[in-house]
């Protein structure tokens, strides 16, 4: 029997060559153990593009790991094993091996099922910190200790401060102030965005296209369409994307970042959030690289601050929040949602423009922009009262850039308010105006975004003055949401009651939809 002294698990969010578990790796002593099992697709849902792009980019990077001589077993989806404990069990009948290694999963579920497989086994697993984001996980966790009420903006400042991020000299933000968000939600004009070069797609190659193959054939269930697949699937490829984001998209992204438009799934967007995530980018890299257009003069500031603080605003600040209250997102209903998620959010099939435009482009490519997950299809699961563990699954199934520690306090948090206020200081909720002020969605609509009764009232102008009627309780003590229970009680009786009728017919009829 073949002895290795560290088996080092590599999965499949974790495909970075400076990744710690290949620190001190001797080639002719260890071994990286990578595995495709059915139940990360299955069990926990994953579509057929984000499956494809996770098989793709770790296959890619096996190969790229056997180019230099290191040794990787490598367990495929063809080989029809069920879970992680499996496929383990499987290897360790086959060597001897004296430790193991994994870096910290991005996935608690993950992280849970590995510890509980080896303490039955009797094995010890090292865990080694995940060293792929600015901050690691015990200086949030004592960050957030010096605050009652710990938002984002507090986070954002305060690493742009330690690690000197568009700061003046005298460590003053550059410009005067910490946050542009306010030139950051410009809506078109009715010509529309012009002159938009769209994202480099990747065209798949014969790994990528063996991976479809295989797919089809182990996990042809999957949801989701896998014919427009050109997702970054190599460190290469990810640093291309990269590039082309800054040098064509990234002067506009400030201004319209929160805009949208029909037939238009990318707009200015970066779309390399799949290439962070499975660690093919490293985000202190892509800061330096977005300072450095802006101090070329190639960027303007409200572009260079907004896309910073997506990175060292948002996604620290969730990653340290997803882990800080582990034991809860699961549980957690704050608003006691308990419908089912419409299938239209599997089949893209409805008559509100917005949601079948935002929903279809996920099916076809597996994204959406931030403003289109909350403002749109996170809107309406809000307003309907979904079930936080229904929308949770779809959100973690379909989007390709979906890991556990940035989808579930996105979703559960922020997006539906299931915490109570734990990522948001208020639930994230507007009406079909919004949808109409931001994008040209309404425009065809056969609803109408301004009406919230009758049968041609937007669904979701009509569930949101609902909405604020059922939670009047909580949302009178919010400085920000208020206002909305003096409108509604300022309403004449005949307006609140045809707002309750309608949206008692939209919830016991889904058809209307």
């Amino acid at each position: 029997m073949n002895k290795i002294r560290n088996l080092c698990i590599i999965l499949g969010d974790q495909l970075s060559h400076n990744s710690p578990v290949l620190s001190n790796f001797d080639k002719k002593k260890d071994m990286v153990w990578m595995a495709e099992v059915m139940s990360e697709s299955v069990s926990t849902l994953s579509s057929k593009q984000r499956t494809t792009l996770f098989f793709s980019a770790m296959r890619h990077f096996c190969d790229e790991l056997k180019q230099k001589s290191i040794k990787v077993e490598y367990i495929q989806i063809n080989n029809g094993v069920e879970d992680f404990a499996e496929a383990l069990k499987n290897t360790i009948a086959n060597y001897n091996i004296d430790h193991f290694k994994c870096v910290t999963p991005g996935d608690i579920r993950v992280y849970e099922l590995l510890t509980d497989f080896f303490k039955k086994k009797k094995k010890n697993i090292d865990w080694l910190d995940e060293t792929h984001f600015i901050a690691n996980s015990n200086e949030f966790n004592e960050w957030i200790k010096g605050y009652k009420k710990p938002r984002m903006e507090y986070w954002y400042r305060y690493i742009r401060k330690s690690r000197k991020v568009l700061l003046e000299d005298d460590g003053k933000p550059i410009g005067g102030k910490w946050n542009y968000d306010v030139s950051n939600r410009k809506s078109f004009n009715k010509l529309g965005p012009q002159s938009i070069k769209k994202p480099l797609r990747f065209k798949p190659d014969k790994i990528t296209k063996k991976v479809i193959l295989d797919i089809e054939k182990k996990l042809p269930n999957l949801p989701g369409s896998i014919s427009a697949f050109g997702w970054a699937v190599t460190r290469e490829q990810a640093l291309k994307a990269l590039d082309d984001f800054i040098k064509f998209r990234l002067f506009l992204y400030g201004d319209y970042q929160d805009a949208m438009w029909t037939e238009e799934p990318w707009l200015y967007h970066s779309v390399i959030s799949s290439c962070l995530n499975l660690k093919l980018l490293n985000p202190e890299e892509v800061i330096k690289e977005v300072e450095h257009a802006y101090h070329k003069n190639k960027i303007p500031l409200n572009a260079a601050e907004g896309f910073i603080r997506q990175i060292i605003g948002w996604r620290e600040y969730i990653r340290g929040l997803y882990w800080f209250y582990s034991d809860i997102w699961m549980t957690t209903n704050n608003l006691k949602a308990k419908r089912r998620l419409p299938d239209f959010y599997w089949n893209g099939t409805t008559k509100m423009t917005c949601i079948n435009q935002s929903i279809n482009q996920v099916i076809e490519n597996g994204y959406g922009h931030h403003i289109q997950r909350l403002m749109v299809t996170g809107l309406f699961s809000l307003l309907y009262g979904v079930k936080p563990s229904e929308i949770h699954a779809w959100y973690l199934s379909m989007f390709i850039d979906a890991v556990a520690w940035v989808e579930v306090p996105n979703t559960i948090g922020m997006s539906q308010y299931a915490d109570g206020g734990i990522v948001g200081s208020k639930p994230y909720i507007a009406s079909g105006a919004y949808i109409n002020r931001m994008s040209n969605y309404c425009k065809n609509c056969i609803y109408e975004p301004t009406n919230a009764s009758g049968e041609n009232a937007c669904p979701l102008t009509t569930l949101y003055w609902y909405f604020v009627y059922k939670n009047k309780s909580l949302l009178k003590n919010n400085p920000r949401l208020s206002m909305q229970i003096r409108n509604w009680d300022n309403k004449d009786k005949k307006m609140k009651n045809g707002i309750i009728s309608r949206s008692k017919k939209l919830f016991n009829n889904i058809e209307l939809f």
